[in-house]
């Protein structure tokens, strides 16, 4: 095995919280009320079964093959030239998506504070940082979710709390006034968000308890799904229909927070609580990355390869957007269809060709064993 290290189940649902919930708290509540208008609370609610039905897929995909990720076991359940080309797909596919996720770092760090400094900087620097994590391995990773996830989850429940006064429930009605459909769509866009969770498929062979795992995958999808809720119902009942037209809805929430004219002007919280996130989230996408490429390639060790592909994530989040319009489109539109594709329908015919050459096997295995009776 490429990874030495062990994490915990606890520390796995840990890092996959923020790989989902990082970019997410400040995109999704306008994104989706696009669709869902002031049922936009709901549309996270009805995308969660995406979450669960990808967590599972990967617990069982893992009962097939205990000590292997996706990458390994796509050619065992595909063959090896079909698995290959899977493997390869799934790689193009995370070097892609992180550069996208970068890029986002980037765009809101320069718009919400670094104004004149070049993008190149911003997003080499934190490329650089996560670097480091990933070198360090999935423990390194482990201890940092350990100490970094709770404090951001903490902060963000703080800062809804202190917007409580300001909050208007009348804006929360009529519920469904459209029916489910407005809802259903919105849903579309978090469905891709929480297909992250096959990541892991690439995390529980160094699980201490894979089946504790599959219990704590779970848990972190009630988890992103109370996160996501909350954020959309913060940001109606703040803005009412106004959230479809502000980019980033909790970052204006901030700036209500007014207690007794001491207290004010909180965006340094949420900027505290996105750059953790997202230094979390970057870093399990581009370990995924390098250890995934380091098995696709037959390497006996991952770690050389870590800078060279951090220099290729700096330029594909130069590369992939003009700005932010043209990221917040393409994850609006076509990217939520591109990235379920990817991230349900493949891992899903994996694990049916898996079972179904298992059976095969088994079936064979028992006619060898089938002894002749002499009459």
């Amino acid at each position: 095995m490429l990874e030495q290290g062990k994490i915990s189940p606890v520390q796995m649902a840990l890092l996959m919280i923020p790989a989902i919930i990082a970019t997410v708290l400040l995109l999704v509540p306008s994104i989706t009320a696009k669709h869902a208008h002031h049922d936009l609370w709901l549309s996270p609610i009805w995308a969660c079964g995406t979450g669960f039905f990808v967590v599972f897929l990967s617990y069982k995909l893992n009962k097939l093959f205990p000590e292997k990720t996706i990458i390994e076991y796509s050619e065992h359940a595909l063959g090896k030239i079909l698995g290959k080309l899977v493997g390869g797909i799934f790689l193009f596919f995370y070097f892609h998506a992180t550069g996208i996720m970068v890029r986002e770092y980037g765009e809101f760090v320069s718009g919400a504070a670094l104004f004149h400094t070049p993008m190149a900087v911003i997003i080499g620097t934190m490329v650089l940082v996560c670097s480091f994590a990933v070198l360090g391995g999935l423990e390194v990773m482990g201890r940092a979710s350990e100490i970094i996830v709770p404090v951001v989850i903490l902060l963000y429940i703080l800062l809804f709390i202190l917007l409580i006064k300001d909050l208007e429930v009348k804006n929360l009605f009529p519920i469904m006034e459209k029916g489910i459909r407005p809802s259903l769509m919105g849903s579309i866009v978090p469905q891709s968000w929480y297909s992250e969770f096959i990541l892991v498929s690439f995390l529980l062979p160094y699980v201490t308890n894979q089946k504790k795992g599959f219990k704590w995958g779970l848990i972190a999808v009630f988890i992103v799904l109370f996160l996501m809720v909350l954020t959309n119902i913060m940001a109606l009942l703040l803005f009412g229909n106004l959230t479809s037209s502000l980019t980033y809805p909790v970052m204006v929430a901030a700036r209500y927070i007014s207690i007794a004219d001491f207290l004010e002007h909180l965006e340094s919280i949420v900027m505290a609580i996105w750059i953790a996130g997202t230094f979390i989230k970057i870093t399990v996408f581009y370990y995924v990355l390098a250890l995934g490429t380091a098995q696709w390639l037959k390497l006996s060790d991952y770690r050389p390869i870590v800078l060279p592909i951090g220099f290729l994530i700096l330029l594909q989040g130069l590369w992939a957007a003009r700005d932010l319009q043209e990221l917040s489109h393409f994850l609006a539109t076509s990217g939520a269809i591109y990235i379920l594709s990817i991230q349900v329908v493949l891992p899903f015919i994996l694990l049916l060709c898996a079972s179904i050459r298992k059976k095969l096997g088994q079936r064979k295995g028992n006619k060898q064993n089938e002894t002749p009776v002499n009459h």
